[in-house]
């Protein structure tokens, strides 16, 4: 068989599909080969660099050990940026070829639903990151915080102690944001809230005179942000340079420590996160995975973030379903129904049919570290 390529960017894989490939046994390479999707440009291409190395760490220590179901693994990393083109083409081939075994996606629920569309139930895909829940296809696997997880208890915990009024929200144009901010208008009320207005802005909006504009015209005194990646960014240091800051606070369940780090100390006063992990969790499990993830990479190795580690547990959600299936290619309603114990640096656990608990946090920005306030 012809050996695959380490690197897939989207466009690069043209071979002809190969149907009679298709019907092989599967899994009778030596080698387990899973299909990493990270966005590697675009908006959300500031998570790709930690979310490859979270990844790489994980098969590291799986293959000091004995694999994946007593294989080793390897991984392909496809480039699953929201303007990629060729996404579904390359995962359509791969897998139509045997190819590869499974899918680890971290990348937006926008991208998450294109490769649903492709390949969905044809391979194991665990999907990482946060997103707005209700994930149930089957073999699809969604193990990052949701919506009502992460927002309910945050726009409670700000309302008692903080006592915004009006609330406004601010996404970008895909179902995530247009979920959350559905969601959270009931959580806003049950907090004696009301919200106020909402807008939606395309990925890669760099301006956001408009926004702030209509932040001052409906007098909002908090603002829920549903922007990602480098959009965050932007919209945080014009949200900092216009001084709105003295009069609003933020809350955001998706911006890490690299957008921190973009937006820069002084655009970030009274900005909240709710999420599942921060590089400064000072709990056992953390403290552990950051000495293993220093010494693998080193003192320049991607910054630690939510979005970025969501793929070390991803590696080893999946090895512990595979491990218990027996590598079989069950992707029916057994696959996944059953608790699983897996490695989780966020103290995850999975009940089965679908259902992941993981402990949120809630953190406030203080110059360019998170500091964690509370736990829901």
């Amino acid at each position: 068989m012809p050996r695959t390529p380490a690197a897939l960017p989207g466009s690069a894989l043209r071979r002809p599909l190969c149907s009679g490939r298709a019907d092989r046994p599967p899994m009778a390479r030596q080698e387990l080969q899973i299909a990493l999707c990270v966005p590697l440009g675009g908006t959300a291409g500031i998570w790709g660099p930690s979310a490859m190395a979270s990844a790489k760490l994980a098969v590291a220590e799986l293959n000091r050990e004995a694999g994946i179901g007593g294989r080793s693994c390897r991984l392909l990393t496809i480039n699953a940026a929201d303007d990629s083109p060729d996404i579904e083409a390359t995962l359509i081939e791969l897998v139509q070829a045997g190819d590869i075994d499974a899918i680890i996606g971290m990348h937006t629920s926008a991208v998450r639903q294109r490769i649903q569309r492709a390949v969905g139930g044809q391979i194991p895909f665990i999907y990482t990151p946060l997103y707005e829940g209700g994930e149930s296809t089957p073999g699809v696997f969604a193990i990052g915080e949701t919506t009502a997880r992460q927002l309910q208890p945050a726009i409670h915990w700000l309302g008692q102690r903080k006592r915004p009024r009006r609330w406004f929200a601010i996404g970008n144009d895909y179902v995530w944001p247009h979920v959350s901010h559905r969601m959270a208008r009931g959580y806003i009320q049950e907090a004696g809230a009301e919200l106020v207005g909402e807008m939606y802005v395309p990925f890669g909006t760099a301006d956001y005179t408009q926004a702030l504009d209509a932040l001052r015209m409906n007098r909002a005194d908090a603002v829920l942000l549903s922007l990602v990646g480098q959009d965050a960014v932007e919209f945080n240091r014009a949200f900092g340079a216009a001084g709105l800051s003295r009069t609003m606070l933020r809350l955001s369940c998706a911006i890490g420590e690299n957008e921190l780090l973009g937006i820069g100390g002084d655009n970030a006063e009274e900005l909240y996160v709710a999420c599942g992990y921060f590089a400064t969790l000072d709990t056992e499990a953390n403290l552990a995975f950051k000495e293993r993830y220093r010494a693998h990479f080193g003192e320049r190795a991607p910054t630690l973030n939510t979005f970025g580690q969501s793929t070390y547990e991803g590696m080893h959600f999946l090895a512990a379903l595979l491990d218990r299936e027996q590598g079989q290619r069950a992707y029916h309603e057994r696959l996944g129904s059953a608790p699983l114990r897996y490695r989780s640096v966020r103290n995850a656990a999975y009940e089965g049919d679908g259902i992941t608990r993981t402990p949120i946090y809630l953190a406030r920005a203080e110059g360019n570290a998170f500091r964690v306030i509370t736990q829901f």
